[in-house]
């Protein structure tokens, strides 16, 4: 008779096997997130460039599915008037960033990774943090506001408005879910999958527009009559173009795909001769795919915006409105008939998805190469799965809180998509001082101010978004912090390199008992050495006949969490021996050094400290913060954690 398993093994076998599944591919997760640290990576081949366009497209183009609604509610009849400005910004102010940014960031990590190379220590970190907080607020926002408008868009089918009214809250969460159920199944050939959706898309809406255009010049009446209207409400052509120029920030919605663009630069296919240090293939790709994006944009939007506004009935786009949030679905529906318009409304519902799911896969991209290299996020971060469940929560929560409505989402959605390009344009206009390109410099710093003023305006026209995303930027700070401060005590090494005179005196001293002195460097003189020598043998009782080396970590960068631990050997004053270390971390790097000299000898080493005279808070906040502190007491508790086994574990002696 076959033993019964005992009990409870079952289910701590099925909790092994859940914990398995959701951090899969967790060990491997650092070498796909650039840092510092990072394994290289080959050059994947990739995509075609109009390909790959495609996955960012469903983002971009998209957009349109709400875009020409918005337009109509923020400047009326002044809409086609204010679209144009919104496309003179777009070609001669985004594109010509983006492109740049494609040249000076082309692994994917966009002008984040660009100001964060210009800034250091801890203020870096904090502004690396307030951008991915802007930067979480956009690709959530795409996330929530998409998925609102596909279910507009469903809710409003004549077929089915009967059964589905008042359900739009409902079928957004639904269509989130299911989302967020894609990834945790695996997100596989999600291009071929966008290039049929774009393509699609982008048929039905050639055919809405042509149609709309037949009949604004068919109609004898609806031009001059909208001219009229245009000039009786504003007057004089300059008069137009200045509230144009006012009312645009509310329009940026129409700016959003950039950002995507240059985040889906590692699936382009680049040249043959093409390296991870000069991908030149991968970057001409790239600037094809912004510009040809950027350019069908820009004439969709102007035509869309055209046609909605001279064809819609004002009314019909207020909230509640037959054409609220869905004005090209109206037309669909109004001149080519029901089911027509239900084909396109499934195409819309389906890219507004699939935007949702490029948006995803842009914070999936994003948050691993910062946070969890920062020590700012838990090392499951780097996994898949436990980052979409947290994601798909917040973006229920932020539904929630906006009752799935789309206009409603439309001002924090473009908060966060100006911060982004307006930090773009800052990054390059930095690059091109830097590099001494004085033309450029100038004409990114121009535009540069132009988007400033366009996020200032929009924030003070639609204060909620940057609200919304200070609480984003509030989240990330305080968690990052607290998963910082619950990581302080991690060894943060990712290897250890000794020298060859470093290496030597570890051969030397292991024929002996190893015994380290800890010495925070001053004048570096004879009496320095000396005196301390003598106060460790006096304080420990440890015989002139007894050997030391002398350790002393230099800080780097106290932001820094993870450090590759380089260790130099150098003979001072022709008797002492000095290994010296550089680390973000004094604690981290001697519970490190410890640990790789007990591997390598087979011994356990002994290292030696004085206390540290101060207030133990103040000297924990030391460390925290620039990685110094009360050393002693931190180190014994790096080796603790970093050594379960007290028998193993290096010894640590304080006088």
């Amino acid at each position: 008779m076959a033993a019964s398993a005992p009990a409870g093994s079952s289910g701590t076998a099925v909790r092994h096997r859940f914990r398995a599944w959701m951090l899969e591919g967790l060990a491997d997760m650092a070498k796909h997130h650039p840092g510092p640290h990072a394994a290289p990576q080959g050059v994947v081949r990739g995509q075609r460039w109009w390909r790959v366009m495609c996955l960012t497209g469903v983002d971009y183009f998209s957009t349109l599915g709400y875009q020409p609604g918005i337009a109509a509610l923020a400047a009326g009849l002044l809409s086609p008037v204010a679209t144009v400005v919104l496309v003179v910004v777009t070609l001669a102010g985004a594109l010509p960033v983006y492109r740049r940014v494609a040249e000076e960031s082309p692994h994917g990590q966009g002008s984040i990774a660009m100001l964060e190379r210009l800034l250091t220590f801890w203020k870096g970190k904090l502004f690396v943090l307030t951008l991915l907080g802007f930067a979480a607020t956009d690709f959530l926002i795409t996330i929530t506001l998409s998925a609102a408008d596909a279910a507009t868009h469903l809710v409003e089918n004549p077929h089915v408005s009967n059964v589905l009214q008042h359900q739009q809250l409902v079928i957004t969460l639904v269509l989130i879910a299911l989302l967020g159920a894609v990834f945790l199944k695996g997100f596989l050939e999600a291009i071929g999958v966008a290039v049929v959706l774009v393509a699609l898309y982008l048929g039905l809406n050639a055919v809405v527009v042509v149609v709309a255009l037949w009949h604004v010049v068919t109609a004898a009446q609806v031009i001059p009559d909208w001219s009229q209207a245009l000039t009786a409400e504003h007057g004089n052509i300059l008069a137009m173009i200045g509230v144009a120029l006012l009312v645009f920030p509310k329009l940026a919605l129409g700016l959003s795909g950039f950002e995507t663009g240059v985040a889906v630069m590692p699936h382009i296919e680049g040249d043959a001769t093409d390296t991870e240090e000069r991908p030149v293939g991968r970057i001409r790709g790239a600037k094809k795919l912004l510009t040809t994006a950027a350019v069908i944009m820009s004439v969709f939007l102007i035509i869309t915006s055209f046609v909605t506004t001279l064809l819609i009935p004002k009314e019909a786009f207020q909230p509640g409105g037959s054409a609220n949030g869905r004005a090209l679905a109206y037309l669909a529906h109004e001149y080519l008939g029901s089911a027509f318009g239900t084909v396109y409304d499934v195409s819309t519902i389906a890219i507004l998805w699939f935007a949702g799911a490029s948006a995803m896969a842009g914070l999936l991209n994003l948050m691993p190469q910062y946070l969890p290299r920062y020590g700012m996020a838990p090392h499951w971060a780097r996994a898949v799965r436990p980052m979409v469940l947290i994601f798909t929560l917040i973006a229920f929560l932020v539904t929630w809180l906006f009752d799935a409505n789309v206009d409603a989402q439309g001002g924090a959605y473009a908060t966060g998509v100006l911060v982004l390009i307006s930090s773009a344009a800052i990054a390059v206009t930095l690059a091109a001082r830097r590099a001494r390109e004085h033309g450029w410099w100038i004409a990114f710093a121009v535009i540069a101010l132009v988007f400033v003023y366009t996020t200032i305006a929009n924030i003070f026209e639609r204060p909620d978004g940057v609200k919304i995303g200070a609480c984003f930027i509030t989240g990330i700070i305080l968690l990052s912090f607290l998963s910082r401060l619950a990581r302080s005590f991690e060894l943060r090494v990712t290897s250890v390199v000794l020298d060859d005179i470093a290496q030597r005196f570890i051969r030397d001293i292991a024929q002996r008992k190893i015994r380290f002195i800890a010495n925070e460097p001053d004048q570096r003189d004879v009496a320095e050495y000396r005196d301390k020598l003598q106060q460790i043998r006096s304080d420990n009782d440890i015989p002139t006949s007894e050997d030391f080396i002398f350790v002393e970590v230099t800080i780097g960068d106290p932001s820094e969490f993870e450090s590759e631990l380089r260790v130099r050997g150098e003979v001072l004053h022709n008797r002492y021996r000095v290994l010296c270390l550089e680390s973000p971390a004094v604690s981290n790097a001697l519970a490190a050094l410890l640990l790789h000299v007990r591997d390598a000898t087979g011994h356990r080493p002994h290292i030696y400290f004085e206390w540290t005279e101060g207030n133990p808070f103040a000297q924990f906040l030391r460390f925290f913060l620039f990685g110094q502190g009360e050393v002693a007491p931190v180190t014994r508790e790096v080796l603790r954690e970093a050594e379960p086994d007290r028998t193993r574990r290096p010894h640590v002696h304080v006088g």
